[in-house]
Order: C-alpha cells, then sequence, then structure tokens
C-alpha cells in the first residue's frame, strides 16, 4: 500500500504543477519564475526576477515594459573598482538565441520605481514586458517577503530524487 499512496502521491502534484508553474509566452520569448519581493511603507522602488528562455533561432531584446503599479525599467547590478552600482540598460537587454537569461538579485532585473503603493507579501502584480522581437507579453509577479532571496518553495518540497 505505501508504493501505492506514494505514486497517488506523485501524480496528485504532477498533475498541480502546471498551475503552479506560470509560464508567460510572446513569439519564441518564454518567460517563468517570475517574482518580486514585498517593499517597506513610503518605498518608491521594488525589483523584479525571472528567467527568459529565447528558444528562436534569432536574438531578441528585452527593451521595457509598463505597469498600472509602477514605472518599469530594465537594470544591472555589477561590481566596478569595488563598488557595487546599478545603472538602467536604456538599449534593453540582449538575448541570444536559443538562451537561457536569468534577471536575479545583484544582477540583471526588472526595476519597479514611482510605486503608487506598497508590494505586499501574498499579492500579485502584473507587468508587460516588450520585446524587439517577440512583441509584448503580461508577465504576474507573485510577491515574497522582504528580503527574500527567491520564491518560497512549493509545500511538500522537491520531488526531485523521490524514491518509492
Amino acid at each position: 500500500m505505501p508504493r501505492f499512496s506514494a505514486l497517488a502521491l506523485i501524480l496528485t502534484l504532477s498533475a498541480a504543477a502546471p498551475a503552479l508553474a506560470q509560464e508567460f509566452k510572446a513569439g519564441d520569448i518564454t518567460v517563468d519564475k517570475a517574482w518580486t519581493r514585498a517593499t517597506p511603507k513610503g518605498a518608491d522602488a521594488g525589483a523584479g526576477y525571472l528567467t527568459i528562455h529565447n528558444t528562436g533561432a534569432a536574438p531578441d531584446k528585452l527593451t521595457g515594459g509598463s505597469a498600472a503599479f509602477a514605472t518599469v525599467e530594465i537594470h544591472v547590478m555589477k561590481t566596478e573598482n569595488g563598488v557595487m552600482q546599478m545603472r538602467e540598460l536604456k538599449e534593453g537587454l540582449d538575448l541570444p538565441a536559443h538562451s537561457l537569461v536569468r534577471l536575479s538579485p545583484g544582477g540583471y532585473h526588472i526595476m519597479f520605481t514611482h510605486l503608487k503603493k506598497p508590494l505586499e507579501k501574498g499579492s500579485k502584480v502584473t507587468a508587460t514586458l516588450t520585446f524587439e522581437h517577440a512583441g509584448s507579453v503580461a508577465v504576474e509577479f507573485p510577491v515574497e517577503a522582504v528580503g527574500a532571496g527567491a520564491p518560497a518553495p512549493m509545500k511538500g518540497g522537491d520531488m526531485k530524487g523521490m524514491k518509492m
């Protein structure tokens, strides 16, 4: 019976997985693993993180975006001469053909400026990202805790490596 119960659990979780793992598509571009952090009251800016897959044979470029809750910009953080600096990528972010580009804390990210209200843990915000060739796609960003390093794992843990 335990073998049957484990198999039933795996089948149930795998059936639910597509609903939990959100992907957003525009042409050859797929965006997934989007998230943002909650912001303290009075904060003027927040950041969004995600993964972009360019499955096409041609390069593309993330050129900008828009949102009802904030202004959307593409930024990068990097260390130069021992000093961490952040700057806007006014020309956009290149996405080579057949590539995966991660926007994550301490590197490339979406900057949400001029926030109209704080980003609250447990809520979701939507921003439309614009790509040079693929067009625009609306992306939903679940809001994690202030200072979060990545989205919280699914309840029940990771099913990889599970033995029956």
